[in-house]
């Protein structure tokens, strides 16, 4: 009885001891806490609680080798199962403790104790994830930890206990920080089998799958990801929109249209349908150029975009931007710009009142904010102009926009840069506008700050470089977050009501567009685009490696894709049947692509051989390309829509050139451009015309020299070529739109 009573007493000691050491511990007093277990342990030696709470204790204090050797110790005595039930009890109070540090934020000590559990149960996955999260919030993480703890083979396993938060938590902030590896896609293969259907998580993800398209430029690594969440939401709309854009410009087109097909079916909502079918114009003309399927696609598009605009839709929140291009390829199927932009402007407007209603306190701030610009008047004040953009980066826009940075008066004009999609990219022009800019910021492809930042640097111009070829810009512009807002280069005028202003020249527009454009047209004196040159590299292509003989006539067309128009295929077909030993080089294809097949029917049909045809890929850099263009004689372009970047780089070659023009703003590029470099020799205002053209400049060797002479000199003095001069204007058009808003007349 006695010795009852003296056990007893022992062991309440004992848990006495083991309870104030518990609290030592949790006060991080690490040396009274080691010596309260020695005693508890020294009282009851059975009691294992103590040896891992002191081997714990000691590992806190950095005293690895000592922790190893008490929790050894204890097993020292145990068989075989009871040492298996005191590792799991040994794991327990690790796991607890490397959670209460994580809690704590105190996550060096939580990822140094999760450390000795894989040594201890090198499989426990739970564990394991949770150690690759902490390297990764440690800034630790160096994308091999997937491979070395061997994370996907444990996945693998049928009988393997994985805890589905742990492992979608996981793999999201991998997509975060570590997109690019291979290692980070093969986990997320292993990941679907584990958890069932995640439309929420999936929704979470698919910024960044954009984020990775188009600011890391990896589309196909995209792709795989988006394919893979596919399996946790099948009919997530969004997901399939994401896909059958990475698709399409992957160049997997049918894979594209068949994704978009699939959203479309998952709705009957006209809105939510018109972007579907969008996405199917955009791969079939991608793929197949404006072809009759096509024409069909766009007049259903009509149709649905009509029965829009006959019950607007005004719940759609911040997700509307998809709509602003709903009619982007418009243009490429028809020259009706009165038509094309009264849908824009109503397209438009329902963008904008859905956006009014999701962000009415931000866009109630930016008010606020340009009003008081207003109200401070003109003053002799040095004007802050903002450049909102995609494509400062190895792009056409950004090849063709530099010179203007370039040249900027920096005593009258601070330049800020606004670069979307660029925070991951590795470009060396991207840097170079980083250098010339005031400031600039280099933002993600989704990336709600950046009307934020434009009002708070007090931006009094904000030109906008994308108009609808990046809708998330359109979103921006939509805001209004600076007092006087432009559209210039990237393409036509948007229709965005917030945008006072396009910047257009005597020609690229016809005498009535103001007629049906929402924006103030600003036409410079001359030209609305200039640049001083082009690099030009070392051709990749010469005659003899396509089996041109010297003495032929070499036609060129770069009409790729969306461009590809079968009506003005057939005239170029004519143009090849009335020269002799003529050719035509089709750039951007290869025999297998539809368009190619298109080109060759064409062909058949005006009895032109398919000899008469070559077909040439694209190169990697643009200097190489400029270099390739030397091996024309003549370049045909595009029609309804014309070529731009193009038409200049054919011109500053010194190439003659035969452009169909017509009334819309794509169509009269090329027209501008000739205008401004002294030449009109080429320009066809009729069909009839521009096979004549093609004709004459095909078969009169020394009319197609006169016209190279008369180009070379002109890049002394025309005004295309004259970026100093168009720099000049474009900030006198800025400084009079200013003294128009502060006074009150716009």
């Amino acid at each position: 009885m006695a010795g009852t009573m003296i056990d007893n007493q022992i062991l309440e000691k004992q848990m006495s001891l083991s309870a104030e050491a518990d609290i030592c511990l949790q006060k991080r007093d690490y040396q009274q806490a080691a010596i309260l277990y020695e005693q508890a342990i020294n009282l009851n030696p059975d009691y294992k609680y103590n040896y891992w709470k002191l081997g714990l204790t000691l590992l806190l204090q950095e005293r690895e080798e000592e922790a190893q050797t008490t929790w050894l110790v204890a097993m020292s005595d145990g068989e075989p199962e009871q040492i298996d039930l005191w590792t799991i009890d040994l794991l327990q109070v690790l796991s607890s403790e490397a959670d209460a540090r994580t809690a704590a934020e105190d996550h060096f000590v939580a990822w140094g104790i999760r450390q000795h559990i894989q040594q201890i149960n090198p499989d426990d996955i739970n564990n394991i994830l949770q150690l690759i999260d902490l390297s990764i919030t440690l800034k630790t993480y160096t994308g091999n930890e997937i491979a070395e703890y061997g994370l996907v083979s444990l996945l693998q396993q049928e009988s393997i206990n994985v805890n589905p938060d742990l492992l979608l938590h996981l793999w999201k902030k991998l997509l975060v920080v570590d997109a690019i590896n291979p290692l980070s896609l093969e986990l997320g293969q292993a990941v679907i089998n584990h958890v069932g259907e995640q439309p929420e998580f999936v929704t979470s993800l698919i910024p960044k799958l954009y984020d990775i398209a188009y600011s890391f430029a990896k589309t196909s690594i995209a792709k795989g990801y988006g394919e893979l969440l596919l399996n946790l939401a099948p009919n997530h709309q969004e997901l399939l929109r994401a896909l059958a854009q990475f698709c399409i410009q992957l160049t997997e087109y049918d894979d594209g249209i068949e994704y978009a097909r699939r959203s479309y079916h998952l709705t009957e909502s006209p809105d939510q349908q018109a972007l579907d079918s969008n996405f199917m114009i955009s791969g079939l003309m991608s793929q197949g150029g404006c072809t009759k399927q096509v024409r069909e696609v766009v007049k259903h598009q009509e149709s649905l975009l009509d029965a829009m605009l006959k019950d607007p839709p005004l719940n759609l929140g911040t997700g509307v931007m998809q709509l602003y291009n709903t009619n982007f390829f418009f243009p490429y199927v028809r020259d009706c710009p009165a038509v094309n932009s009264q849908t824009k402007t109503q397209v438009a407007q329902i963008c904008q009142a859905n956006l009014e209603t999701a962000l009415a306190e931000n866009i109630a701030t930016y008010q606020a904010r340009n009003l008081q610009k207003r109200h401070q008047g003109a003053t002799n004040k040095t004007l802050k102009i903002g450049y909102i953009s995609y494509c400062f980066r190895r792009h056409s826009v950004g090849w063709i926009s530099r010179w203007l940075f370039q040249h900027h008066d920096r005593h009258q004009f601070e330049i800020y840069a606004y670069m979307i999609g660029a925070e991951n990219r590795q470009d060396a022009l991207q840097n170079w506008y980083a250098e010339q800019a005031t400031k600039s910021y280099q933002y993600g492809i989704v990336s709600t700050e950046v009307a934020e930042q434009i009002s708070e640097d007090q931006i009094d111009i904000l030109v906008d470089l994308d108009s609808l070829t990046l809708t998330n810009t359109c979103a921006i512009m939509a805001l209004k977050p600076a007092p006087v807002q432009v559209t210039w280069l990237g393409w036509d005028a948007s229709a965005i009501p917030t945008v006072d202003y396009f910047i257009a020249d005597p020609y690229v527009l016809p005498e009535n567009a103001q007629d049906y454009y929402s924006e103030t047209i600003w036409r410079l004196p001359q030209t609305y685009v200039a640049v001083g040159g082009f690099e030009v590299g070392i051709p990749s292509l010469r005659r003899q490696d396509i089996n041109i003989p010297e003495n032929a006539i070499v036609y060129f067309t770069a009409q790729r894709g969306p461009k590809y128009n079968p009506e003005l295929a057939q005239l170029q077909m004519q143009i090849l049947k009335q020269v002799p030993n003529s050719y035509l080089i089709i750039k951007g294809f290869d025999k297998e692509q539809s368009i190619a097949g298109l080109f060759f029917e064409l062909a058949e049909e005006q009895g032109v051989s398919r000899e008469q045809l070559r077909l040439t890929g694209s190169v990697l850099l643009e200097q190489t390309h400029r270099a390739n263009l030397a091996i024309a004689d003549v370049v045909l372009d595009s029609y309804p829509y014309n070529g731009a970047t193009t038409t200049l780089e054919t011109l500053w070659m010194g190439i003659p050139l035969v452009t169909r023009v017509g009334e819309q703003f794509a169509a009269r590029n090329s027209y501008t451009m000739m205008m401004n470099a002294g030449i009109t020799e080429g320009i066809a205002w009729t069909d009839e015309e521009y096979v004549e053209w093609g004709v004459r400049l095909g078969t009169d060797e020394r009319l197609r020299q006169d016209i190279s002479w008369k180009l070379r000199k002109s890049r002394r003095t025309a005004p295309l070529w004259n970026s100093k001069q168009f720099t000049r204007e474009m900030e006198k058009a800025y400084q009079e739109m200013w003294t128009i808003y502060t006074s009150g007349q716009s």
